[in-house]
């Protein structure tokens, strides 16, 4: 499933969203400027190492900084191909200015950085012998879904199903969509378990650990003015008497 838009517009402009983009198309652009080896150098220096922090001894003997935890966040905006970068700035386009709308700024920012962090320790306590770095806004990103998720259950979310190769769009509740999301995410993560030398690529667990945290933290970000507001008057049954409806084909 491909999310096209959601049906919440913001009440003011997504700042902090936006600079997070640019931010992460800034830095692909630079790491595109770099050779190879000095792009594995970087990945390997600023990306998240499970090994490194679960064996010290042998992060000593290879060379790594000693007591440098920065990679937990210098790691998010990181990204390994433009099919990757393009995929987690959708994503964050989509959702994340209705949860900055809701937050505000300054606590946005706080919280987009909180759940990357915990994304990265997430991948570091179920991948502790890895000793292959990963990199991508991914983690703090699913934060943002599990906000999302319990800010906007039900909005709705346009999504892109190819099916043997057509494409077909639904109308889709956010609710499902995210839980669809967060059960692929569940189901990877448990098959790279069970068969690591075959699946991998992807930090399944550090998605996990994000949304997770993203759904459980969400009201210690929410203004005590907005707990006992609706999102806006456009949220929830009143979407479809603005928006109209949407046809499936």
């Amino acid at each position: 499933m491909f999310p096209i838009r959601d049906t919440i517009p913001s009440r003011r402009a997504p700042v902090v969203m936006w600079t997070l983009v640019a931010l992460n198309v800034l830095v692909f652009l630079q790491e595109l400027s770099l050779g190879p080896a000095a792009v594995e150098r970087l990945f390997y220096l600023f990306g998240i190492v499970p090994a490194r922090f679960a064996h010290p001894a042998w992060a000593a003997w290879i060379g790594f900084p000693a007591a440098d935890y920065w990679p937990f966040v210098t790691s998010m905006f990181l990204h390994a191909s433009w099919a990757h970068i393009i995929g987690n700035m959708w994503m964050l386009w989509i959702f994340g200015d209705n949860v900055e709308d809701r937050m505000g700024h300054g606590r946005f920012v706080l919280f987009y950085l909180l759940m990357g962090v915990i994304a990265g320790v997430t991948h570091v306590l179920t991948n502790h012998d890895s000793t292959v770095p990963t990199v991508g806004a991914s983690g703090a990103i699913a934060g943002v879904l599990g906000a999302y998720l319990r800010l906007y259950p039900h909005a709705r979310v346009i999504t892109l199903v190819p099916v043997f190769f057509w494409p077909f769009f639904f109308d889709l509740p956010a609710a499902t969509f995210l839980f669809v999301w967060f059960f692929t995410q569940l189901w990877g993560g448990t098959l790279a378990n069970l068969a690591p030398g075959q699946v991998g690529g992807i930090a399944w667990w550090a998605h996990i650990g994000g949304f997770v945290g993203g759904f459980l933290f969400v009201d210690l970000f929410i203004p005590r003015r907005e707990r006992h507001e609706r999102s806006h008057t456009l949220d929830e049954a009143g979407l479809h008497a603005v928006w109209g409806p949407y046809h499936r084909r």
